[in-house]
């Protein structure tokens, strides 16, 4: 057995797992936090955590958010923390600092398991230790995932290194329960100091450490929201952090509880962080990136946009629905069991779906398509098919559309084609270009509405305001629907948005709405839209940079400023 192979539940007292969800980044939990969560009967979570961990719950287990409590002395703007217990059945909310033990014990009755999530790492959690000896105490089995802890994940995101060649001494303070002991023993050490405090107290902390000794001009590192696209960094010294976050306008606010990481200490000098900073650097870093595709569609692109540091947030423009007589479809697919086809052109992700679904009615599998040459347009349709067993004869070598697909496709011949018929599964709205270029090279092609595309629901008012305010970054468009779509179901995108296009059809469509095209693809795919998208960010950053301007976001330009245009 493995050493992290989870042991058998006890059938009275259950097992607890105390999890590390890192510190804030999904990205950063470890193998054996994702194989627990899956194995999981109850999660308990406080609030801010729930979002790192709900995606690998079981399938079915009901997860519900939860506010932060009302503020109090110990919890300035933030309130007392909040925990969520969800299981396949009830959710159930109360203040962590109570009841968590209480509610982790009963978690664990009847044989379940239970996963106790906790934001960083359990050792440096504050209650954990407490929860863990309820749980010894009561006979209840447990054991404990690390986690990466805030304290070094946070300064590793920021490109603020704790140690170097000469090996400094690491100190690690929680501003909140430090006494001044510690703040002495800190004050005269020359090590680094990684600071856990809240937003608005950093000051004192700072003036913490200059009373114990540390002289003011020794470099000091802020980071909020660290690990996530929301993290910014201030370098200053002890002796001006108070004046940097004034002047940048971080403080006084409201969300002065909001917790940082401060790094204090020669090693985390402001030069070495501007070529460190490998995170916030990203070309499309915080960037709220529109996606207007169908939801199935979407997450491929959605992860790409995310290696760029960029937030996508997916909305719908386009359902797709079976078609309204399903006799058409029906009896090709039955004619490429019963050879009647000698080749089947997938031109979309949607028309391999739609075969699929009608192969699963009817009790089939990839091997109906033994015998019969398979062509795809595009990668991600490619990929669908491989995913459904079936690997294609012909991908297009060039451009990757019907045009580019028609380039490499064989004229038919009849001394090495024994059939001359091609089953062609697509929209109900798709161009006749690819029909009428098979027909031009002697192929006879059943013509067949696999599904039909009809525009989806509006989003949420808060979505249409964003986008019509101003709220997204950038905007993508993948067809001329999608722009046709979006701007009838949430309006124009605002002039401060960047208009990205995977083609020229779909820029022309998006200047007929009234929209500058700010980028293009070098060629229609979704990826290489993405990728034009993060050079235009990065050529933006850079020209920002060079000017000495700060880096900002599309989105954070004054109200009524004149847009430039960044080549």
């Amino acid at each position: 057995m493995s050493p992290t192979t989870l042991p058998a539940a006890g059938p009275e007292h259950g097992h607890v797992t105390f999890l590390g969800a890192g510190p804030g980044d999904p990205g950063l939990l470890t193998l054996r936090a994702v194989e627990a969560l899956a194995r999981a009967d109850v999660l308990v979570a406080e609030h801010e955590v729930l979002d790192v961990v709900r995606t690998h719950a079981r399938p079915g287990v009901t997860v519900v958010n939860t506010e932060p409590g009302p503020s109090s002395d110990l919890n300035p703007g933030s309130g007392t923390p909040q925990l969520t217990v969800v299981d396949g059945t009830s959710a159930t909310v109360v203040p962590a600092v109570r009841d968590a033990a209480h509610l982790v014990m009963e978690a664990a009755r009847d044989g379940r398991r239970v996963v106790r999530a906790v934001s960083g790492d359990p050792g440096l959690d504050t209650y954990a230790a407490e929860e863990m000896l309820a749980c010894a105490a009561a006979g209840v089995p447990f054991e404990v995932v690390p986690g990466v802890a805030a304290a070094v994940g946070v300064p590793a995101y920021a490109g603020v290194p704790l140690r170097d060649a000469q090996g400094a001494d690491v100190r690690f303070v929680d501003a909140r329960t430090a006494s001044d002991r510690c703040w002495t023993e800190v004050g005269v050490s020359d090590g680094t100091v990684v600071v856990s405090t809240t937003l608005d107290s950093v000051a004192a902390a700072a003036g913490e450490l200059v009373s114990a000794g540390r002289k003011p001009d020794t470099p000091m590192s802020v980071t909020v929201a660290g690990t996530t696209t929301r993290q910014r960094t201030w370098s200053a010294t002890l002796g001006t952090i108070a004046q940097t976050l004034k002047q940048a306008k971080v403080l006084p606010s409201p969300e002065g509880g909001r917790p940082v990481i401060a790094v204090v200490g020669e090693r985390s000098a402001a030069a070495q962080r501007e070529q460190l900073s490998w995170f916030e650097s990203k070309p499309l870093f915080g960037w709220k990136v529109l996606v207007p595709r169908t939801k199935e569609q979407a997450a491929s692109l959605s992860d790409q946009l995310r290696s760029y540091g960029a937030v996508p947030h997916e909305v719908p423009t386009i359902a797709v629905e079976p078609p309204r007589t399903p006799q058409q479809m029906e009896r090709a697919v039955k004619g490429l069991v019963t050879g009647r086809y000698e080749w089947i052109a997938f031109t979309s992700v949607n028309a391999v779906k739609a075969v699929r679904e009608k192969f699963e009615e009817y009790g089939l599998d990839a091997r109906a398509f033994a015998g019969i040459k398979v062509a795809a347009v595009g990668e991600q349709t490619a990929k669908a098919l491989v995913a459904f067993g079936v690997k294609p004869d012909l991908v297009p070598s060039g451009e990757q559309s019907a045009a580019g697909l028609l380039e490499d496709w064989p004229p038919y011949d009849p001394v090495f084609d024994p059939i001359d018929r091609v089953f062609l599964p697509r929209a109900d709205i798709a161009t006749e270009t690819l029909v009428a270029g098979l027909i031009e090279l002697g192929w006879e092609v059943d013509d067949v509405t696999a599904y039909r595309t009809v525009r989806a629901s509006p989003p949420p008012a808060e979505t249409r305001e964003a986008i019509k305010g101003g709220g997204f970054d950038a905007v993508l468009f993948t067809s001329s629907s999608t722009v046709r779509n979006l701007v009838g179901i949430a309006g124009k995108p605002h002039n401060v948005t960047v208009i990205a296009c995977i083609g020229p059809a779909t820029a022309k469509t998006a200047e007929e709405h009234g929209l500058r095209v700010d980028v293009m693809a070098p060629e229609p795919s979704v990826h290489k839209l993405a990728e034009a998208l993060a050079d235009f960010g990065a050529r933006r950053r850079a020209a920002a940079l060079e000017a000495g301007d700060p880096v900002t976001r599309p989105s954070e330009r004054r109200p009524g400023a004149r847009r430039r245009r960044t080549t």
